[in-house]
C-alpha cells in the first residue's frame, strides 16, 4: 500500500495512543463499569478532532450512537452477567460498523450484505496502512542516521536474533552442569513476576498493539474501497422459479394448517394436554418456535428476495401465500408465548425465559412487518430488520432483565409462597438484591441467612474495586449489604 505521511498524522498517532492508553486502563484494571463510558468518550472525541464533523449517514448513524452509549452505559448503572459478557463484543462491532457507515458516501447502501464486505475490507486496509507505515518509519530513522549508526544497529540486532538462541542453550548447559546455578536460575522468573515485569511488558505491548490499530483504522476510514467482492455480489442475480415457489409454500401451508386445525384445541387451552408435565408442554413450544424461525422466515426471505414474476394471477397467489404462511407461523407464535407463560407460573422467572418472552415478541414484530412487506413491494426487509434487531437489543439491556426477573419471582413469592433462592444467588447482585428484599420480608425462610451471611463474608474479605469497576448498582447492593443486620 503506498501512503502518504503528513506532519499532523505524527500527532494523531500520538493521540491514538493515548486512547490505547485509555483502553488500557478501562477494560484491564478489574471488572469493567463506568470505565466503558470514559473509553467511549474519548473514542468518539478521537474520531471527531479528525474527521471534524465531516459525516454522512446522520440518521442511522444518531441511532447507532445512541446505541452504543446505551449499551456502554449499562455498565454503569445495570448488573447483568449475560450482557457483560455479550456487550464485550456487541459494542466493538457496533462501534466499527458505525464508524464505517458515517465516514462512507451516501449513496452506499448500508442494508445490502456487499457493506459486510467493506467492513472486512476497511479492517485489512487498517492494518495494511499500520505495516506501511511501520516500513516507512524505520526507512525514514535509518535514512536521518549517518551510515555508520545505521550500520551499528543492524548489526545489534543481527547480534541479537544469533546471540539469544545461542544464550538459551549455553544457560542449558550451565544448568545442567551446576546444581546451585541452576536454582539460581530457575528463581530469576518469580523475581520477575513479583515485581510485574512480564505484566508490564504485556501492558506495553497491548498499548503499542492497540494505538497502531486505532491509527491504522481512523487513516483509512475516508479512503475509497474498491472491493472486487461487492462488485461480484451485486452482479449476481439469483431468481427462483414461481412455479417451484408456489408449490413449496402451498405444501407448507397444507401442512401448518393441519397442524394448526388438529391441535387448536389445546394450542389456547389453558390445562395440560393428557401425559405431558409443564416442562414438556414449553419445550414442545419452543420446538415450534425454532421451527418457524428457521424454516419459516428464512424460506419468507428468500422467496421475497429470488422470486418474482410480472404474471397478475402468479403474483396474487404468490402474496396469497405468504400472507397464509405468516398467518400460521403467527398462530404458532402465540401458542408458544402461552405455552413459555404457563411455564413461567408454575416454575417461575429465569433469564432464559424471559429473553425467550422477549424474543417471541421480536418476531412477532417481525412477521407483521413482512407481512405489510408482501403487499408494499417498495419496503426493504433487511433495513427493517437490522434496526428493529439492534432497538431489541439496546431495549434488553436498558430495561435490566435481573431486576424484571427478581421483582416477578418476590411477586409470585407472595402469591404462592414459592421462590428459588438458589437461582437468585446465582445471578449477580441485582439478584442479592432480591434476596436481602426476601430477607426483610421473611427472616426465617430455610438457608436464606446463610447464604447471605456467605455473601457477606466475600465481600469482607474482597479487594476495593478501582475507578474503572464503579457501577452505581454494585455500590449500592455493597452497601445495603453491609448495613444488613444478620443474627450469627
Amino acid at each position: 500500500m503506498e501512503i502518504q505521511v503528513r506532519q499532523g498524522d505524527w500527532l494523531f498517532l500520538l493521540m491514538c495512543f493515548g486512547l490505547s492508553l485509555l483502553g488500557e486502563l478501562s477494560f484491564f484494571h478489574g471488572r469493567i463499569g463506568v470505565s466503558y463510558l470514559v473509553f467511549i468518550a474519548g473514542f468518539y472525541l478521537v474520531l471527531f478532532l479528525r474527521f471534524r464533523f465531516a459525516f454522512h449517514h446522520r440518521r442511522i448513524g444518531l441511532l447507532l450512537m445512541a446505541a452504543i452509549w446505551i449499551l456502554a452505559g449499562s455498565y454503569l448503572f445495570h448488573d447483568s452477567a449475560l450482557f457483560y459478557q455479550l456487550n464485550l463484543l456487541a459494542i466493538p462491532v457496533l462501534v466499527f460498523f458505525h464508524i464505517v457507515l458515517i465516514t462512507s458516501p451516501n449513496q452506499l447502501n448500508w442494508s445490502k450484505p456487499q457493506f459486510i464486505l467493506l467492513l472486512i475490507e476497511k479492517m485489512r486496509e487498517g492494518l495494511q496502512y499500520v505495516s506501511s507505515f511501520g516500513k516507512f518509519s524505520l526507512k525514514k530513522v535509518f535514512t536521518n542516521m549517518s551510515d555508520q549508526t545505521a550500520k551499528t544497529i543492524k548489526h545489534i540486532l543481527i547480534g541479537l536474533v544469533i546471540g539469544v538462541p545461542l544464550l538459551l542453550i549455553i544457560t542449558g548447559l550451565l544448568m545442567s552442569a551446576d546444581a546451585v546455578f541452576q536454582d539460581v536460575i530457575l528463581r530469576l522468573p518469580q523475581f520477575f513476576l513479583q515485581l510485574h515485569f512480564m505484566e508490564g511488558i504485556f501492558r506495553i505491548a497491548l498499548v503499542i498493539f492497540l494505538g497502531f490499530l486505532f491509527f491504522g483504522i481512523f487513516q483509512v476510514l475516508n479512503r475509497n474501497t474498491n472491493a472486487k467482492g461487492q462488485q461480484d455480489l451485486a452482479k449476481r442475480n439469483i431468481h427462483w422459479d414461481s412455479i417451484i415457489s408456489i408449490t413449496i409454500l402451498v405444501m407448507l401451508n397444507a401442512m401448518y394448517v393441519l397442524f394448526a386445525v388438529i391441535q387448536f384445541t389445546y394450542f389456547f387451552n389453558d390445562g395440560l394436554q393428557d401425559g405431558y408435565t409443564y416442562a414438556e408442554y414449553a419445550r414442545r413450544g419452543f420446538f415450534e418456535l425454532l421451527f418457524v424461525t428457521v424454516i419459516n422466515w428464512s424460506l419468507l426471505i428468500c422467496f421475497l428476495k429470488f422470486t418474482s414474476d410480472e404474471r397478475i394471477g402468479i403474483k396474487l397467489t404468490l402474496k396469497i401465500l405468504y400472507s397464509l404462511l405468516i398467518s400460521v407461523s403467527g398462530v404458532i407464535l402465540v401458542s408458544a408465548y402461552q405455552r413459555l407463560s404457563m411455564y413461567q407460573a408454575a416454575y417461575g422467572f429465569t433469564v432464559d425465559r424471559i429473553l425467550a418472552d422477549g424474543f417471541m415478541i421480536f418476531l412477532m414484530v417481525i412477521f407483521a412487518y413482512t407481512f405489510i412487506r408482501v403487499w408494499i413491494e417498495r419496503l426493504s426487509l433487511l433495513h427493517f430488520y437490522l434496526i428493529a434487531g439492534l432497538a431489541f437489543y439496546t431495549v434488553l439491556n436498558a430495561v435490566h432483565i435481573e431486576q424484571i426477573i427478581v421483582d416477578n419471582n418476590l411477586e409470585r413469592y407472595e402469591e404462592t409462597g414459592k421462590i428459588d433462592i438458589h437461582y437468585l444467588n446465582s445471578l449477580s447482585y441485582t439478584g442479592l438484591d432480591g434476596l436481602m428484599e426476601l430477607y426483610e420480608k421473611e427472616p426465617d425462610y430455610p438457608e436464606l441467612e446463610g447464604m447471605l451471611q456467605n455473601r457477606q463474608m466475600q465481600q469482607e474479605h474482597s479487594e476495593q474495586e478501582a475507578w474503572p469497576s464503579f457501577n452505581f448498582t454494585i455500590e449500592a447492593v455493597t452497601e445495603k449489604l453491609k448495613d444488613l443486620d444478620l443474627e450469627k
